[in-house]
């Protein structure tokens, strides 16, 4: 995942994964989802990101440890990772 502000157009945009992006929709005013070829959301954009949120350059990112169930429909967390 890659997370990109730029300050000169406003714009902050996130991009999940590799694939192209084939199609963009603004799903809300000001809020642009990519779709790569089969209709997986690749990315997201936010235009006039610092009239939206307080600070756009400010990121906060934890990763946890998730593993699935015997049933491969619900996650749990992994309590080695302190997130049980």
């Amino acid at each position: 995942m890659k997370v990109q502000y730029d300050s000169e157009v406003d714009v902050l945009s996130i991009v999940f994964g590799e694939n192209p992006v084939e199609e963009s929709d603004e799903d809300k005013p000001g809020v642009i989802l990519d779709y790569d070829k089969d209709g997986n959301i690749g990315g997201l954009g936010i235009l006039d990101a610092s009239k939206r949120m307080t600070n756009p350059r400010l990121i906060e990112y934890n990763c946890h440890s998730m593993s699935k169930d015997d049933d491969d429909r619900h996650f749990q967390g992994d309590p080695a990772a302190g997130n049980a």
